[in-house]
């Protein structure tokens, strides 16, 4: 669906992270190299995406989504690698959520033509590129969002001023106090559509918000807030709809991070009795590679509530492979990975396998009690249980894998992946473009 040429056909040239090249290498020909991590074929650190648990989760959110009626235009910010927006397509999603401009311009140069900007235009450079997009491709649509009379005005003057030939679509922008950004009020947002639907140059096409930051450790009162903000939102839609401010043929009403999807598809599949048909959008993102950490205990806390969710799950496709390069204490082994190549911004990365290379046998579970306890720029201090056998085995040129808690800043410092089958062939590689 997407023209992935360009990156299919470059050469990768030696010092490209994760790879141990002496000369330049196609991209295509990676699968040719006969390369498996389980060897120490590449460079170490390598991020890798498991294809096996990439095509399930493709597959499970597919069905999640045709369960409840609702489309899925996945935010992009989360991986923006041009080849799992691909995958993310083929697999039905109505188009792509992305966070700016630049981000926007990457999607629609390999062929993106529905997007959502998950974010306010405010800069007058990046309202005039978004608007020259709308002029350089009929085919290309985007919807901004807004939450203030002075970002619209802004808007409607750029629209105005660029002689654009169609309105730009609009979505207000509901938020919560001690949240974001999003009007704080029903009544505020209502205020904000009348103003859209009165301007020439804008359309008011739905009702946006996002419920992801209700993550508290009351987790019961978390579900409650979600509940009423998207209650809101489908509020705010029935009230604007009823005093015909909508300008296109459906009313768009857009939600759902990657935590709880599962309410925004029971809110958005409710019976709102409108004038014109509901295009419920679901905007979650790491669902693709899921995680060993953050998401993967928001998920499982969503199957613990509702019972007819597709079977399997979501799997984590994502992890860093890094080797001990140092054994400096009993129970101490210092990895080749740091800050610069996992996540460690809500959790450290969480060990769980090790291998040692050129034995045949499949990796093993590390035990319990194993964790990473802090990171430097380039290095990882795994601790060791002292009472486990791993304080006399673990050895320097041992593998160990991590999972991650919380992929989108993984993805940010890895311009290329390996993707890798079951038994860790790498098997091709997706690229990156932040």
């Amino acid at each position: 669906m997407l023209n992935l040429t360009s990156l299919t056909e470059q050469s990768l040239l030696p010092g490209t992270k994760g790879l141990a090249l002496t000369a330049p290498l196609l991209q295509k020909d990676l699968g040719a190299q006969a390369w498996n991590i389980l060897n120490a074929d590449t460079s170490f650190p390598v991020a890798i995406l498991k294809d096996s648990a990439l095509q399930h989760n493709l597959l499970w959110m597919k069905a999640f989504c045709a369960s409840r009626n609702i489309v899925l235009a996945p935010h992009g910010k989360t991986t923006m690698s041009p080849q799992l927006f691909d995958m993310q397509l083929r697999n039905g999603a109505w188009g792509m959520t992305l966070a700016n401009v630049n981000q926007m311009r990457v999607a629609q140069r390999f062929g993106v033509k529905r997007v959502i900007i998950a974010n306010q235009l405010i800069s007058k450079s990046d309202i005039h590129s978004a608007l020259a997009l709308l002029a350089e491709d009929a085919e290309f649509t985007f919807y901004a969002i807004c939450d203030s009379i002075a970002g619209v005005n802004m808007l409607a003057d750029a629209v105005h001023e660029a002689g654009l030939q169609r309105p730009l679509p609009l979505l207000v922008e509901l938020g919560f106090a001690g949240g974001r950004t999003g009007c704080r009020s029903r009544q505020q947002a209502l205020e904000l559509a009348r103003h859209i639907h009165r301007s020439p140059y804008l359309q008011l096409a739905g009702v946006e918000g996002y419920e992801g930051l209700l993550v508290g450790k009351n987790r019961e009162q978390d579900l409650m807030q979600v509940k009423s903000f998207l209650q809101d939102m489908t509020t705010v839609c029935q009230q604007a709809d009823r005093e015909q401010l909508f300008d296109l043929p459906e009313i768009v009403i857009s939600a759902g991070g990657s935590a709880y999807f599962d309410l925004v598809g029971e809110e958005f599949a409710s019976e709102l009795k409108l004038s014109r048909p509901l295009l419920p959008i679901l905007r979650s993102g790491c669902y693709v590679t899921h995680d060993h950490g953050f998401y993967h205990g928001l998920v499982e806390e969503m199957h613990g509530r509702v019972a007819d969710l597709p079977a399997g799950g979501l799997r984590p496709a994502l992890e860093v492979w890094s080797m001990v390069q140092s054994r400096p204490e009993n129970d101490l082994a210092i990895l080749t990975m740091g800050k610069r190549d996992a996540s460690y911004d809500i959790d450290l990365p969480l060990p769980f396998a090790t291998h040692r290379p050129g034995h045949a046998s499949a990796p093993f579970a590390l035990p319990a009690g194993c964790k990473i306890e802090k990171m430097n720029d380039q290095h990882a201090y795994l601790r060791l249980p002292k009472d486990s056998g791993l304080c006399q085995t673990l050895a320097v040129g041992d593998l160990i894998a991590c999972g991650i808690s919380h992929p989108c800043t993984t993805f940010d410092k890895w311009p290329l992946m390996l993707v890798v089958d079951d038994a860790y062939r790498v098997q091709s590689a997706i690229n990156t473009i932040f």
